[in-house]
Parts: C-alpha cells; structure tokens; sequence
C-alpha cells in the first residue's frame, strides 16, 4: 500500500525519475543509513558548528527514509530483504540519535550520565521499533498499524523535529526525558503486541 503522508507524497514526487533506471531502493536506503550514521556523528562531537551540520544531515536522511519506500512500492520492486534492510536502517538510526546526542553531552553538568541516558534511549528505541514492526506485521491485511498518523502525518513524522530540537540546543532535556520515555513506551507498545497476539 502506497503511503498517503505528506512526506510520503513530496517523497513520490521525488523519486519518478528514479522509477525506470539501475537505482534500486536498498541505494537509497543505504544512503539514508550512511547520512544517519554521519548525522549521529556530529552530534556525539558536542561541537555546536558540527550539530548544525548534523541537522541538515539527520533532515536528508529522514526524507531519504519516505523515497526508498516510496521506490520500492511505485516501481515494484518491493522485496521482503529490502523490507529487513529498511527496518534495520530505520531502527538504527533512530537510536543511534539519543547515542550520539548522548555523548554529545559528555562535557555537560550530566558528564557522564548523559552516557547512560543515551544508551537507554537507544536500548528502548529499539525495543520499540521490535515490537511495533511485530505488531503491523499483525495488521498488515487491514492495513493496521502499531501507530497510525493524523492530519496527514506518520507517527514517525516526529523524526524530523530530532533537528531542530538539536539546533535550539534542547538535547539535554530531550535525551534525558527519552532515557524514561523510550523504555515506558517500549513497555507500553509490548502490552499492545501482547494483546494483538491474543
């Protein structure tokens, strides 16, 4: 099913020239996990120059994310290998976020707790994105989802605030808050698996 966000449509728009040419969708999600990784990077610097940089870098990639599905699904080419490899890349960048925002904030009064509040964003990230992946595998003939959107935008349309919360300078709150948040909301999107499953 074609995806029906806003960033979904800009994405489709974007990637027609792509449709009938060698560029396959793993490209594209290749790069999108490349520009994540970069993105995360600068943030661990804790360099204010670098955390602009990594912004713009965390932006593309969250768009890269809609372009390599919307490739996959206008062309046909739709694999269950490169569904994997989207999950995994999804899954990593997203908690490699708190990770690098974490070290970022090595030199803050955190020291080193801001560390520790990194990992377990990261750690609750994940166990989120398992959990959430289990549960639209689920739904996948009503077309279900863990957490569907509104107005026009994915859940995880969120991402793209990950930048500006980085430019204002918020990422202490932020990590901090995601080393409870991400754990609970991994507790609470496990419950809502349990109850799929039964």
């Amino acid at each position: 099913m074609v995806g029906d966000s806003w960033t979904h449509k800009i994405a489709r728009i974007c990637i027609l020239p792509l449709v009938n040419t060698p560029v396959q969708p793993n490209h594209i999600t290749t790069l999108r996990l490349l520009t994540g990784i970069m993105a995360c990077v600068a943030f661990a610097t804790g360099i204010r120059q670098w955390d602009v940089w990594g912004g713009w870098l965390w932006l593309l990639s969250c768009f890269l994310d809609r372009a390599d599905g919307e490739l996959a699904r206008v062309s046909g080419k739709i694999t269950p290998g490169g569904h994997r490899f989207d999950m995994c890349s999804d899954t990593a960048v997203t908690a490699l976020f708190f990770l690098g925002a974490g070290i970022g904030l090595r030199d803050s009064e955190l020291g080193t707790w801001a560390f520790l509040a990194g990992v377990m964003g990261t750690l609750g990230v994940v166990a989120s994105e398992y959990f959430a992946e289990r549960i639209d595998k689920i739904g996948k003939d009503s077309g279900e989802k863990a957490y569907p959107g509104i107005f026009g935008f994915d859940f995880d349309d969120i991402l793209y605030l990950f930048a500006p919360i980085i430019w204002l300078g918020w990422q202490m709150p932020f990590v901090l808050g995601a080393s409870i948040g991400a754990p609970i909301f991994a507790l609470v999107t496990y419950v809502k698996l349990c109850k799929k499953m039964r």
